[in-house]
């Protein structure tokens, strides 16, 4: 190894080269990495010669090859780290080339591509050993030196200094996500940061742990090494094994994950956190670890008297079971030595939730765990506030309801529905405005929508007494139960296949319409047949694949009915006088009027035989939505609820249909005529014995 101390990997005045510059991954991270201490003088791609990276501190060259970079410039403005991006077929043969034309001049390379082979990685070693170069990596993210304020790779995210503060602790980490959690952990203990290093996790890497914390040993910044350690791979073994040989005068806390990979099927993403043998999962190497640091793993709740095996233990370090013990571990060992913090403002640790709905778990949480919602920081507050605006419907608040309700009330005098008057909304009302002010809390904009509602309620009363829920009251009856019982059996006999497609068909319509920034869903100038091409080749797409996968796929909601199916073009009856209303006045519903379309270009387009019937569910569905809109886009109704109307209206029709099969039932039935004779009855089992 050529590097002495971290500082030879990454420090003020190095020059770095980007391969594969013009992907996606690397010209973010360059453009970022640029942002915060432009230190890239060049990159290369393939075909991408004379082009540039475009950033807030200029603009970063382009070649085609390293040979081509290293050519065209000055030899005080080379580059001395390689920051390596290419895919894992490419590795190789990058840096042959950096290699070849850059031996005097590179001292570091940093391999940000995984899944590198074995082979591939061995023979980097060899060829850059022999060339005096280092490797970091395969698989690393890497490296922050916080002091110098410099970086390679994206360790800090796109807004570095918010979380890297100048400090005594080097964070050594197979992710390089880690570094970034553990550097704001560590902020809590008042505990700034020197170096930050993403070691990579490949099967296999090419500069180990035990060479990485003999070099934070030299380091005269750092105090305190952190590790972030996860299964598989020899190398935290070889590490304390090097460590009780050679010594170590740091005290180090770690972290093992991967511990729940050893009970669950779960996969911990890096190609080389991979189990092979005992000693490399993550039990095994809790275990060599609690044995180097001679004490049981970290417990904020334990009270560690400040004696001489103290701090003999806290020496050599502790472990932590989990990563937001990570300050408290800290600030015992700070104590115990002797360390000074780095920070004197830092401030405790503590969650500060920018959304909370826990919903139905609230009830089964304890209470100190049911958080308010926090402070969102800028920029990020009025990126939300934008996006709540641009959003359909409202998140409420959540509260115990028990014995509240914005639906009525009753102070001992008036009862009222939505803070209406019954008995106004009785004088002046109809029983349809009633039920559109129950279920949306406003009334009807007009008379025109309230029309609209109370066909809706008609077109669901029956369709038969061969339907589900007319069988469900019939059933009832013929077993000799009352009204309230009947009605019951309606509504039980009804589910999202029966009455509940009209649900899906408002969630369908949604996500179509969410960003069209409509306003009046009875606009007619509003084409939708573009709408309506496009959902029918994104159906057509998804379902051609799922056939080809042999894999079920999801069907568009209220399409088709089993009775109305067998023309060329096929109409819901019950629809079709819904739309011949609203055509009638001069108008149009937007949503309909897209299920029109949809049904037409799904034949076109050779989805499907015939023109399907756009069914009543659908027409409910569209109705709803078009009376809801206007609720949705002032924020004054949740989607949830916008959902849930087309199916309790339908229910509410069909319940007070269900109770007419009842009666007539009732009155003409026989006892138990619904029961199926013996003699019509089907076995699918063969008959056996005890």
């Amino acid at each position: 190894m050529r590097a002495k101390t971290l500082s030879d990997f990454l420090k003020e005045g190095d020059r770095v080269a980007v391969s594969n510059i013009t992907g996606r991954e690397a010209s973010r991270v360059s453009e970022q990495s640029q942002k915060y201490c432009g230190n890239i003088v060049g990159g290369w791609a393939l075909g991408k010669s004379g082009s540039t990276i475009e950033t807030s501190r200029g603009s970063i060259p382009v070649y085609a090859t390293f040979e081509e970079l290293m050519k065209q410039t000055p030899s005080e403005s080379r580059p001395n780290k390689i920051i390596i991006y290419s895919p894992p077929q490419a590795v190789y043969g990058e840096i042959k080339e950096v290699v070849d034309h850059g031996r005097e001049h590179i001292e570091t390379i940093f391999v940000i591509t995984e899944h590198v082979s074995v082979e591939v990685t061995s023979k980097l070693h060899a060829i850059c050993s022999e060339a005096g170069i280092d490797v970091v990596g395969c698989n690393t993210l890497g490296m922050i030196n916080v002091h110098d304020r410099v970086r390679v790779g994206a360790v800090g995210g796109d807004s570095p200094q918010e979380t890297f503060i100048p400090g005594s602790v080097t964070i050594l980490s197979n992710s390089g996500n880690m570094v970034n959690t553990i550097a704001s952990y560590l902020l809590a203990s008042g505990m700034g940061i020197s170096y930050g290093i993403s070691t990579g996790k490949d099967i296999l890497i090419l500069t180990p742990l035990k060479d990485l914390i003999f070099l934070a040993e030299t380091d005269p910044r750092t105090k305190v090494i952190v590790l972030y350690i996860e299964p598989g791979g020899l190398y935290e073994h070889e590490a304390i094994e090097a460590i009780k040989t050679r010594g170590l005068s740091k005290p180090v806390v770690v972290y093992v994950a991967g511990k729940i990979a050893e009970t669950y099927n779960v996969s911990l993403g890096h190609a080389g956190a991979v189990v092979e043998g005992n000693v490399t999962s993550a039990s095994a190497k809790m275990r060599a670890f609690d044995a180097y640091f001679g004490i049981e793993a970290f417990s904020p709740d334990r009270r560690y008297k400040k004696t001489e095996q103290l701090l003999d233990v806290m020496n050599r370090g502790v472990r932590v079971t989990t990563l937001h013990h990570i300050p408290k571990a800290m600030r015992l060992i700070c104590d115990t030595l002797g360390i000074d913090r780095d920070i004197s403002s830092a401030k405790p640790l503590k969650l500060n939730p920018w959304f909370v709905n826990l919903g139905d778990v609230a009830k089964h949480i304890p209470h100190e765990l049911d958080l308010a919602r926090g402070t969102i920081p800028e920029p990020y507050a009025q990126q939300v506030k934008e996006q709540e605006q641009a959003r359909l419907g409202i998140s409420m608040a959540r509260q115990s309801m028990r014995n509240a309700s914005h639906a009525s009330s009753n102070d001992g005098v008036t009862p009222r529905i939505h803070g209406y008057s019954l008995m106004d909304v009785m004088a002046k009302k109809s029983f349809v405005a009633s039920l559109v002010l129950s279920l949306t809390g406003e009334l009807p904009r007009d008379e025109f929508e309230e029309h609209l509602a109370q066909m809706t309620f008609i077109a669901s009363l029956t369709n038969g007494p061969g339907t589900i829920s007319a069988q469900g009251a019939k059933l009832s009856c013929s077993a000799g139960n009352s009204p309230n019982t009947a009605i019951i059996a309606t509504l039980a006999a009804m589910g999202s296949v029966h009455g509940g497609n009209g649900s899906q068909a408002v969630k369908f319509l949604l996500d179509v319409f969410a960003e069209t920034g409509i306003e009046d869903p009875y606009d007619s100038s509003v084409d939708v047949k573009d709408l309506a091409q496009k959902a029918a080749e994104e159906f057509k797409r998804k379902k051609l694949a799922a056939k080809e996968a042999s894999l079920d796929y999801a069907r568009i909601p209220c399409l088709g009915h089993p009775i109305f199916k067998k023309d060329p073009v096929n109409h819901d009856p019950r629809e079709q006088v819904i739309h011949a209303f609203i055509t009638s006045q001069g108008k149009c519903n937007i949503f309909l009027e897209f299920y029109h379309a949809l049904v037409e270009a799904l034949k076109e387009n050779g989805t499907t035989n015939t023109v399907m019937a756009v069914n009543v569910d659908a027409a409910l569905a569209c109705v709803w939505l078009g009376i809801c809109w206007r609720h949705l886009r002032e924020k004054r109704m949740t989607i949830q609820r916008a959902m849930d109307i087309p199916f309790i209206v339908f229910a509410l029709g069909r319940a007070a249909g269900g109770a007419a099969e009842f009666l007539d039932h009732q009155d003409f039935g026989t006892t138990m005529d619904m029961r199926i004779p013996t003699s019509e009855c089907r076995s699918l089992t063969r008959s056996r014995s005890l």
